[in-house]
């Protein structure tokens, strides 16, 4: 079916007389997007991975190198932070979007520490916006600083990774803040505001020291490093999808409980890191956006504070982080644990519209005799049937658990459903019914060969 439209004069508001033909399908290529359906540490990268070998660009479009996607080919296991996860794919394009707060030296450094694993040029395969924001050292230091203020004055703090992502973003919030296309214009200028920024920081914290010259020249000589990478990130994207047809994959960092507007605030992230940050992160019209997949440990597990309504402050959580190796690839810290809340997960579907969930790490229940699946919250013996947006009421909260026999059996060898044993498929039924999404994959080991696909 086909629309005409008719070009009106603005001054008679009369059809001008050439008209418009355009179909209501042709609108492009579309956008695949995966997502972080928890706190994060879902294991986005080895889906991204998967799908990615396919993909003619593969993109990021919000966070910093606060996220960490751990993906593993042939036995090699690569750490990413600001990277693509599709930067292994040598046939495909990494995209850095405008939404992503870079760190130059941690970009590099990563690509370099990957390059010695073997990830062999990947610098002309990455794109980076012209219009991304950058976080500077002194942000790093500024992050840390908030933290123990807060430690301070709260008793509490909200466990950033203190690598400047939340800095970094007030600095573009408050209009303030400088861009790769700053960079890489005229560097005097760019130092100019480079110090008017410093200053501001060191107004407010008179403690911060920075190195300004020594800064300075630093990024003068990252900006020649990146500037063969840099383009217009919009352009770059209206091409990719408006000309021949391409595979586009947006690898989501974080998850949607750490959005800063949906997710548990205070103890979020600073970006929009569910699926409209994939529409401003990168320019992408949300008529060009296609799948939607959502990724889900078959348990929970948050890092940091805040609430955790099936968190098992016993031997449970302690197996569950001992089997999951449950620990921070960017912090290094351990995982908080518990059982799958798939009120969470429910509420990340509301905001996200999931077309598909990917369901990983099933083989570490195996050894559970009996596992538990929390379905519903009750506040005052009544069931609530939203996501409590104040901290203090999901502290409250009572988790409504159903409860399923283990299966007892090692499922990390198995590669198609047929191979999981019948009680590990109906507590992969019961989860896909209970959200009212397909589950597509099921993960059960570290590398892609180990994502069951369904369909």
């Amino acid at each position: 079916m086909s629309v005409t439209w008719s070009a009106k004069d603005l001054k008679t508001n009369q059809p001008a007389a050439t008209g418009l033909k355009r179909s209501r399908n042709d609108v492009g290529n579309k956008a695949t997007v995966v997502l972080g359906a928890q706190w994060g540490d879902e294991g986005k990268g080895k889906v991204v991975d998967l799908l990615a070998t396919e993909a003619d660009v593969v993109c990021r479009c919000q966070g910093g190198n606060n996220a960490g996607h751990t993906v593993v080919v042939d036995g090699k296991e690569y750490d990413f932070h600001l990277l693509p996860s599709g930067i292994i794919n040598t046939k495909s394009i990494s995209l850095i979007g405008n939404g992503v707060v870079i760190h130059l030296p941690g970009l590099f450094e990563e690509g370099d520490k990957n390059d010695k694993k073997g990830l062999k040029g990947w610098e002309k395969r990455l794109i980076v916006s012209d219009r991304a924001h950058i976080v500077f050292d002194f942000h790093q230091v500024v992050d840390g600083l908030q933290e123990t203020e807060r430690q301070a004055q709260d008793g509490k703090n909200i466990g950033t990774t203190k690598k400047g992502i939340g800095p970094a973003y007030s600095s573009k919030a408050s209009r303030t803040g400088l861009r790769v296309c700053d960079l890489l214009g005229d560097f005097k200028d760019f130092s100019t505001k480079f110090k008017n920024l410093v200053h501001q920081y060191q107004s407010m914290y008179p403690s911060l020291t920075v190195d300004v010259e020594d800064q300075l020249k630093k990024l003068k000589d990252y900006a020649e490093r990146l500037r063969p990478m840099v383009r217009d990130g919009v352009y770059y994207m209206y091409e990719a999808l408006h000309g021949s047809p391409k595979k586009i994959l947006v690898e989501g960092a974080n998850a949607a409980l750490l959005d800063i507007d949906f997710g548990t605030y205070p103890f979020v992230t600073s970006s929009n890191c569910t699926v409209g940050g994939a529409c401003t992160g990168l320019g992408i019209p949300p008529l060009n956006i296609g799948d939607v997949f959502g990724v889900a440990k078959a348990y929970t597990t948050r890092v940091g504070i805040g609430a955790f309504p099936t968190e098992q402050l016993n031997a449970v959580g302690e197996l569950l982080q001992t089997r999951g190796h449950e620990v921070g690839v960017t912090t290094g810290r351990k995982r908080r644990c518990g059982w799958l809340d798939l009120v969470i997960v429910r509420y990340a579907h509301m905001i996200n519209g999931f077309t598909a969930i990917a369901l990983t790490k099933l083989d570490i229940m195996d050894v559970l005799d009996e596992i538990k699946v929390g379905v519903a919250y009750k506040l005052n013996g009544k069931r609530i049937p939203h996501f409590p947006a104040n901290m203090d009421v999901l502290q409250k909260v009572e988790v409504e658990y159903e409860t399923f026999p283990g299966w007892k059996t090692d499922t990390s060898a198995a590669r198609k459903w047929n191979d999981l044993p019948a009680k590990a498929q109906n507590y992969i039924r019961f989860i896909e019914n209970h959200i009212g999404v397909p589950i597509k994959w099921v993960g059960v080991g570290k590398s892609r060969e180990c994502m069951i696909q369904m369909f």
